[in-house]
C-alpha cells in the first residue's frame, strides 16, 4: 500500500498525543474521491476530538482536520463529473442527502451526519477521502491556505446570523472573540446583514483588527466587563442578537446583554459545557436562545458565492508546516491568534 505523512493520534489526551507518522493512503469508495491536500486550518474541535468526547465515537488511529483545500487526484468508479487537479474545498459535514433534513438544507439533523476529521478521518494529512457530493469547485482568486480557512466558519456563521437569529439591517449584534476564526468570519457576515456590530476580543493589539473587519465597537473583556459595556453603548436597551461559542465563562452575561425579545444563538462551548439558567430572566424578557450546529451544503455554496464576488473574505493567522501541528494546536489552545491557523502538507 502506498504511505502517505499525516498527524495522527493513537489514543486520547493532550497536544502531545499527536505525533508525524507514516500512515497508508486511504482508497476511495465507488462515490468517493481522493483529494490531495494542500491546507487544513484548524478548529477548536479538533482540540476536543484529540482530549475525546463523551458519546462521540472516533476512530483510533485518528486523523483530526475539518477544513480542506485541495484537488480531486482520484475518482471512486461511480464518481463523475468532478474534474481531476482542480481546486476544491470540502464541505465538512457528511450526511445521507436523502432525508426529510437534508433535502430541506439541515443536513447536520440527519442521523447519519458526521463531520470530517472527528468521526472519520480528516486533513492533517497528504491525502483524505471524502464523498463527491461534499465536493465544491473553487476558483484560484484565493490561494489554497485562504480557501482552507473558509468552509467550517462561515458556514456556521451563516447558519448561526442568516438561518437561526434572522439577523435585520440595524439590528445590533454582540459577537464574542473577534479573533477567533468563526469571529472573524461573523463580523463579517453581520456587517454584509448590515447590522451594527459589537465585538469582544482579549487584547488591545486585536482592537485594530477587529475594527478592520468592520466592528463597530470592541471592547476588551479582560479589561471591562462585556455586560456592563453593552449596556453602557446601548444605553440601558442592550443588543438584539448574540453570537456565543465560548460557554459558561460567558454565557450569563450574554443572556443579561440582550434587549427585550433578544435572541441569543449559540455554537461552542470552548469553556466548558455546563451553564445555569435563570428561567424567570428568560420569559419575563421573552428572550430566545437558539442552538446551532454547523449548517448544510447549499448555506455554505451560499457563502462561496459571496466570497467569488469578494464580499467576504478568510482571515488567516499563520500558517505551519503539517508536522509542526502540534505548535499550531497550541497557538489555537493559547488563544493568541487572530483568524485561522493553517496546516500545509
Amino acid at each position: 500500500m502506498e504511505k502517505m505523512r499525516a498527524a495522527l493520534f493513537e489514543n486520547h489526551g493532550g497536544i502531545e498525543k499527536l505525533e508525524y507518522a507514516y500512515t497508508e493512503v486511504p482508497y476511495p469508495g465507488p462515490h468517493e474521491v481522493l483529494i490531495k491536500v494542500k491546507a487544513c486550518a484548524l478548529n477548536h474541535l479538533d482540540l476536543w476530538t484529540l482530549m475525546g468526547m463523551r458519546g462521540v465515537k472516533i476512530p483510533l488511529p485518528h486523523i483530526l482536520g475539518c477544513d480542506i483545500a485541495g484537488e480531486v487526484v482520484e475518482r471512486g468508479s461511480k464518481v463523475k463529473g468532478i474534474p481531476l487537479n482542480r481546486p476544491v474545498i470540502v464541505c465538512p459535514g457528511i450526511s445521507c442527502g436523502k432525508c426529510a433534513f437534508c433535502k430541506d438544507g439541515w443536513d447536520s439533523l440527519c442521523s447519519d451526519y458526521k463531520i470530517l476529521g472527528l468521526q472519520r478521518n480528516g486533513g492533517y494529512a497528504e491525502y483524505v477521502n471524502v464523498p463527491e457530493r461534499n465536493i465544491i469547485p473553487v476558483s484560484s482568486q484565493l490561494s489554497y491556505e485562504e480557501w482552507a480557512g473558509v468552509p467550517l466558519v462561515f458556514l456556521t456563521a451563516w447558519h448561526m446570523l442568516v438561518t437561526r437569529a434572522a439577523l435585520k439591517k440595524k439590528e445590533k449584534i454582540l459577537i464574542h472573540a473577534a479573533g477567533s476564526g468563526i469571529g472573524s468570519a461573523a463580523i463579517q457576515l453581520a456587517k454584509l446583514l448590515g447590522a451594527h456590530v459589537l465585538t469582544t476580543v482579549g487584547s488591545d493589539e486585536k482592537i485594530k483588527r477587529a475594527k478592520s473587519l468592520g466592528a463597530d465597537e470592541v471592547i476588551n473583556y479582560r479589561k471591562k466587563d462585556f455586560s456592563i459595556e453593552i449596556k453602557r453603548i446601548t444605553h440601558g436597551r442592550g443588543v438584539d442578537v448574540v453570537f456565543e461559542h465560548i460557554g459558561p465563562d460567558t454565557f450569563a452575561k450574554s443572556l443579561s446583554a440582550l434587549a427585550k425579545k433578544g435572541r441569543l444563538v449559540t455554537c461552542g462551548v470552548t469553556s466548558g459545557s455546563v451553564v445555569n439558567l435563570d428561567l424567570r430572566f428568560l420569559f419575563v424578557r421573552q428572550i430566545s436562545i437558539a442552538g446551532c450546529y454547523m449548517g448544510g451544503f447549499r448555506e455554505l455554496k451560499k457563502v462561496v458565492r459571496l466570497i467569488k464576488k469578494k464580499k467576504l473574505k478568510p482571515v488567516l493567522d499563520k500558517v505551519y508546516p503539517l508536522r509542526e501541528a502540534p505548535s499550531a494546536l497550541e497557538r489555537m489552545r493559547s488563544r493568541i491568534n487572530f483568524g485561522k491557523i493553517i496546516l500545509v502538507p
